[in-house]
């Protein structure tokens, strides 16, 4: 119960925080001109054109702040695991602000290319896998607990988290293309990670690890205040690329790698949708969806921004139920 009420005491702060920096945040992205690029060919979008982007920050620095505040109150205690979620979270968040900081300096709609863009997230991802072999308990196996199979990838699971950090952070920066879209996924699937941190008592600093969910859930929650329909800010590959690693990097500290698939089902299929329309065009030259991502499609069959957003979410929170129904319950 105590764990309970410091994670909702959490909850409050960040998303106290992030509102109160955001209404701070907004007015300086729009006077030094962070204003996001529209090359989306959907109608609807060009009124978004001139949206401040970078907002990531608006809720990474409160998220931050709020952990530091209860660390040094003892509401939270140190531990490896919680430094290295925080390193993950902070590492991608400045990849991502880079490569938007870039874009505006720029005047255009990429930063880095896509290959140092890889390349520093790979960085990041290898310096997390040596770490957590190196300080955490965490071996080589990946289990699937549905079929009792425990199996021992050696070498291979280090290749694996590469492409779990890699994949986890580009989908949920792929899907990051519709008001609140992102963010309302990203806080149902931390909520989710928050329940099964608590549920991981084998593991250091389990507690506080969900405590750190539950802190980005509130910072979220801030965040959406200004980045739901009508967006006043966009996340930004700051924010996106931020979400998705820390979701795979809590994922493989809490042994539920296979779960991630499922609590991030949305991102999974927002991803699948543009490799398979990159396949089918490239292959064959016809195209699956009217366009890819997924959201795209539904926009150009008539469907309204808010519609899609809500339906996403509800799949998104039917995926997470079922995830923690099975993860911890059966």
């Amino acid at each position: 119960m105590l764990t309970l009420t410091k994670s909702l005491f959490a909850l409050m702060i960040g998303f106290l925080l992030t509102t109160f920096f955001g209404l701070i945040m907004i007015p300086i992205l729009k006077k030094i001109k962070a204003g996001q690029r529209i090359n989306v060919f959907v109608e609807a979008h060009k009124s978004k054109a001139g949206t401040p982007t970078m907002g990531g920050i608006i809720f990474i620095i409160p998220t931050v702040l709020t952990t530091i505040f209860l660390l040094a109150t003892d509401k939270m205690q140190y531990s490896v695991n919680l430094m290295i979620v925080l390193f993950v979270f902070i590492a991608y968040g400045l990849i991502g602000f880079l490569d938007d900081y870039i874009s505006l300096k720029k005047h255009r709609n990429k930063g880095l290319t896509e290959f140092q863009k890889l390349l520093l997230q790979f960085i990041v991802a290898l310096v997390f896998y040596i770490l957590f072999r190196q300080f955490t308990e965490g071996d080589s196996y990946l289990r699937i607990t549905l079929f009792n199979i425990n199996l021992n990838l050696n070498w291979f699971y280090g290749v694996f988290i590469l492409f779990l950090l890699v994949g986890s952070s580009n989908a949920v920066n792929l899907t990051d293309g519709l008001d609140g879209l992102a963010g309302g996924l990203s806080a149902i699937a931390f909520v989710a990670f928050g329940l099964i941190a608590w549920g991981s008592y084998w593991i250091e600093g389990y507690q506080d690890m969900g405590i750190f969910c539950f802190i980005l859930v509130g910072a979220i929650m801030g965040f959406l205040v200004f980045n739901a329909h009508p967006a006043k800010v966009f996340m930004g590959d700051t924010g996106s690329l931020t979400l998705g690693a820390t979701l795979a990097t809590i994922a493989v500290l809490t042994a539920h790698e296979l779960s991630l698939a499922v609590i991030g089902g949305v991102f999974v299929i927002e991803t699948l949708t543009v490799i398979i329309q990159i396949t089918s065009v490239k292959l064959f030259k016809r195209r699956v969806f009217l366009m890819t991502p997924i959201h795209h499609h539904f926009e150009r069959l008539g469907w309204s921004e808010t519609d899609i957003v809500h339906l996403f979410w509800i799949v998104g929170f039917i995926l997470s139920l079922i995830a923690l129904i099975y993860g911890v319950w059966l």
